[in-house]
């Protein structure tokens, strides 16, 4: 058994922060939660406050490569997409897979334990499937497991570029023909990964413009099958509400439920433009709504309803997205402070809240069951943040401190299933993730 000493730790909504706790694991599970305790002889000693790991729900992790550089001129997130699309021509399996390890140590390093890659880059350039159909998809698990994180692989059905259009230029690699081509390919990757326990293999719904609907329910209809994490882009921009009016009468949720899409497994990512119909139906099927708070300011897409959803009866999870920032401190901290620019009122989140959302709520979703926190039975991660850095120092250390003052440079020491990933703030395996990052990120911006 390890054991931790926590100088402080959260133990959840209901106990809150406590001093002195001491956490004993066994295998990757917490066997045991004592406070108040003194350190013990080997104890690992957590100086500050300890939180449970953070779940990245939504990561398209080759979008790193365009961090600061899209931000001259104007434009829309049509525009952006077309800077994404270049980026997303030029990958193979080795560039793909040096770019998501770099990236996923940068999680690492922000206290994410578990990561969900929303995954569509699935063939060749030219849309021919390589040797092995699922290499790319298998390049994002190695980069994940050589970074120290679980991974949910969220392998993505994306077959049209919009209503009854076929996809077209680099969307050629996102495509396997059809749902059933999807499935075909899905069950050898899923076969792969039987039995292990860092790796999740789920489903994902490009959007309602890039499934057609009557292959909608192929895909629901695997992940039901298997009880997996299903997750799709909804509702993220005015345009894709429209296009699905004009083409099916129905917005994206009416949509997505009538082919039996959402459900407790669904978690629907962005539904920042959704009406009260949307809201209500989301919340009755019970779904996850993942917010990508940093992503959706970056591409100007607006501000999702956050407490409204909740109150509907959604479960509400948080993403970085497209790696403008990678900072779940930040992401909890946008939630509520969003909020507030648009109904003019303070406190509509509370602390306990958006950090149940980016720990057990977020690793619930990603399929990691069983994931409650710093509790008995739930998975031994680790993260430890200063209390007496510029930032947090003053702050109280405790919930609000993680949510509304903390940053990830504040993070000292992760662990994930009992396995030491950060001390002092450095990655223990990839203590070089920068300089591989600024390298892989120059190679392929510079190919042709």
């Amino acid at each position: 058994m390890t054991t931790y000493w926590c100088e402080r730790a959260w133990l959840g909504p209901a106990d809150g922060v406590r001093e002195g706790v001491a956490i004993g694991v066994t295998g990757d599970r917490i066997a045991s939660v004592e406070t108040p305790a003194a350190p013990s002889p080997g104890a690992v000693v957590l100086q500050g406050l300890v939180v449970p790991g953070f779940a990245n729900c939504h990561s398209h992790v080759f979008h790193r490569a365009l961090r600061g550089r899209t931000q001259s001129g104007s434009g829309s997130f049509w525009a952006w997409r077309e800077q994404m699309y270049a980026v997303a021509e030029r990958l193979d399996p080795d560039s793909f897979r040096r770019l998501a390890r770099a990236t996923y140590a940068e999680m690492a390093t922000a206290g994410v334990t578990a990561v969900g890659e929303f995954h569509y880059l699935h063939h060749g350039p030219d849309g021919v499937a390589y040797a092995d159909a699922n290499e790319m998809g298998h390049a994002a698990v190695a980069a994940a497991r050589e970074a120290g994180l679980r991974i949910t692989l969220l392998d993505t059905c994306y077959l049209s570029a919009g209503f009854g259009s076929p996809v077209r230029g680099v969307q050629r690699r996102f495509s396997d023909g059809d749902a059933d081509g999807w499935v075909t390919r899905v069950e050898q990757l899923t076969a792969a990964y039987a039995g292990a326990s860092d790796v999740v293999v789920g489903a994902a719904i490009h959007s309602v413009r890039a499934v057609p609907a009557g292959q909608l329910r192929t895909v629901a209809d695997w992940a039901d099958r298997r009880e997996s994490p299903l997750h799709v882009h909804l509702s993220e921009q005015p345009a894709e509400n429209a296009d699905c009016l004009a083409a099916t009468g129905r917005t994206p949720t009416m949509l997505m439920a009538e082919h039996g899409v959402l459900g407790p497994h669904t978690s629907v990512v962005h539904a920042t433009h959704l009406g009260p119909e949307d809201i209500a139906v989301l919340g009755d099927c019970g779904v996850y709504a993942c917010l990508c708070p940093t992503t959706e300011r970056d591409l100007a897409d607006g501000v999702g309803p956050s407490r409204a959803l909740v109150t509907a009866g959604a479960v509400l999870t948080l993403g970085t997205d497209s790696h403008a920032v990678i900072d779940m401190n930040e992401e909890m901290r946008a939630v509520e402070m969003d909020e507030r620019l648009i109904s003019l009122r303070r406190g509509t989140w509370h602390a306990d809240e958006l950090m149940t959302a980016a720990t057990s709520n977020g690793q619930s979703s990603l399929g990691f069951l069983g994931t409650s926190g710093l509790v008995v039975g739930g998975r031994a991660d680790l993260v430890c943040l200063r209390t007496d850095s510029a930032r947090t120092a003053g702050t109280g250390g405790d919930a609000q401190t993680a949510v509304f003052a903390a940053t990830a440079a504040d993070i000292t020491d992760v662990v994930v299933d009992d396995s030491p990933v950060v001390t002092g703030s450095r990655h223990m395996s990839l203590p070089e993730a920068a300089r591989d990052l600024d390298a892989v990120v120059g190679e392929i911006l510079a190919a042709s």
